[in-house]
């Protein structure tokens, strides 16, 4: 009887450490099996208003039949190492669960081999900084075993900067500038309808 419990509890204990090192995935050990890019206009994108047109297929490198086990793709907008300098919160990680890199959720999609194709209208509570396109594969368990994205392995190509909202509006300082003038021209008219008043009371 101790021993059938000994054997239990050793082999609970083996598949708690096999659940917990299977879940503890690390970047460097996930292969590039992916191609992704990202389309947009020229110039700093502005958040609440431009898009990305992204696009991802398997890397025809890998030998056919390598995408077996995919079942997902999920989709990040990552900072770029210049937009990370000095930020913790932004930190890279090798362990993926505490990876700060890509912290924006772009879509999560079914797995296709080819023909994959998204339109992205960037967020407005993306924040001011240097970005780049990740996507991760995943398995049927939903962890990641593969990975692509539209910059080169240190992040210098391909990148993009995207500009936050302000929290003001167009409509909203047209409207500002109206009041505004609306409330000096009155403040001059009533001052020359007081000394007309005035003008006139004299002339009586």
């Amino acid at each position: 009887m101790a021993s059938t419990r000994a054997i239990f509890v050793a082999s609970l204990v083996i598949a708690c450490f096999i659940a917990s090192c299977h879940a503890e995935i690390l970047f460097s050990s996930l292969k590039r099996s992916l191609d992704v890019s990202a389309s947009h206009r020229e110039g700093v994108l502005m958040a609440g208003e431009d898009q990305l047109i992204l696009k991802w297929s398997f890397n025809k490198t890998f030998p056919a039949g390598a995408d077996s086990s995919y079942k997902k793709v999920k989709v990040q907008l990552c900072y770029a190492p210049v937009s990370q300098k000095d930020r913790a919160w932004r930190k890279t990680e090798d362990h993926l669960k505490k990876d700060k890199t890509c912290q924006f959720n772009i879509v999560t999609m079914p797995y296709k081999s080819s023909g994959n194709s998204f339109n992205w209208a960037i967020e407005r509570d993306v924040p001011t900084g240097t970005y780049f396109v990740r996507a991760y594969v995943l398995d049927s368990d939903g962890h990641e075993t593969g990975f692509g994205q539209n910059t080169d392995d240190k992040k210098i190509d391909n990148l993009f900067d995207i500009q936050a909202i302000s929290g003001r509006h167009a409509t909203l300082d047209i409207c500002s500038i109206v009041f505004s003038v609306f409330s000096v021209v009155s403040l001059f008219g009533f001052f020359y309808m007081e000394k007309r008043k005035a003008k006139a009371s004299q002339q009586k």
